[in-house]
């Protein structure tokens, strides 16, 4: 108890500290200090100086040349390269797409799911498990729709009265289409060196020579539908033209290596999926 008696006066003990002019001895200032006030005050003062250093490095830019710190400028460039490289990742696989389905065209490839009826013919179902009996108001209905739908190639659902499809010539048809057979437009016979017209307003997509087609131009219009002109002689339009209905795209031909005389080789594609274009235009001469 003494022994703690005695440390705690030593702390309390007063000392005096005065401040004294080296010539002329003059007392300038005089503190009465302890050690506990000592301690006190310098504890203070460390306390002080770590939180000062605290928030300079935490709000200034004095931290980016503290190793293991990295820049918020840095930080928020970063970031914002990342959400542009998912955005471009993005648009690639879009373009991606896009692209292949142009590729389809070309190839005359489609995208086609196995319906009932050829599942059907190929025996995998049988015609017991299909119910092909429509009900009386299913057949009223079926009516009312062939009306309204007969020449729209695109949805009913959408808003597309204003939108409408002509022929890019005129003449005989010589080949219909044929799913089964992959052939997927109908050919029409017409003269070399015959205007062939945009069947509605669009954007061209293609519009180059290939071997196999010859001249082949593409044009994509709005509601996801393309439409394909192909042995042409030659090309008017080029990719990236903004065309209108009945504007003349292409000369008529014979070229490539899977014609078979002077003709226009007509396609339609809806979302990569080919449809008759017989059931929306009439090519027939009046």
């Amino acid at each position: 108890m003494p022994r703690k008696k005695k440390i705690v006066e030593k702390l309390l003990h007063k000392y005096r500290f005065i401040v004294l002019n080296e010539e002329t001895f003059e007392e300038r200032m005089t503190f009465k200090v302890s050690r506990l006030n000592v301690m006190i005050i310098g504890g203070l003062f460390i306390l002080l100086l770590i939180v000062m250093t605290t928030i300079l490095i935490a709000f200034t830019p004095l931290k980016e040349y503290i190793p293991g710190y990295a820049s918020t400028k840095l930080r928020k460039q970063a970031t914002e390269l990342l959400y542009r490289t998912d955005s471009l990742e993005m648009v690639i696989k879009d373009n991606n797409q896009y692209f292949s389905s142009i590729q389809r065209v070309l190839r005359g490839d489609s995208i086609h799911e196995e319906s009932d009826f050829e599942k059907m013919e190929s025996g995998v179902v049988t015609n017991e498990e299909i119910d092909l009996t429509p009900s009386k108001a299913d057949s009223l209905l079926r009516k009312e729709v062939e009306k309204k739908d007969k020449y729209n190639v695109l949805n009913s659902a959408e808003d597309i009265s204003d939108f409408k499809l002509f022929p890019p010539v005129k003449g005989q048809i010589t080949q219909e289409f044929d799913h089964k057979n992959q052939h997927y437009g109908v050919d029409i016979s017409i003269a070399i060196n015959q205007p062939v017209k945009s069947t509605a307003n669009g954007t061209v997509v293609f519009a180059e020579w290939t071997t196999e087609t010859g001249y082949v131009i593409i044009i994509e219009h709005s509601y996801g539908l393309l439409s394909v002109y192909k042995h042409n002689s030659s090309l008017t339009k080029s990719q990236g033209d903004l065309v209108r209905a009945g504007d003349v795209i292409a000369m008529s031909g014979n070229t490539g290596e899977f014609t078979t005389g002077p003709h226009l080789h007509f396609e339609l594609w809806r979302e990569g999926y080919p449809v008759n274009p017989t059931e929306f235009l009439d090519f027939e001469s009046n």
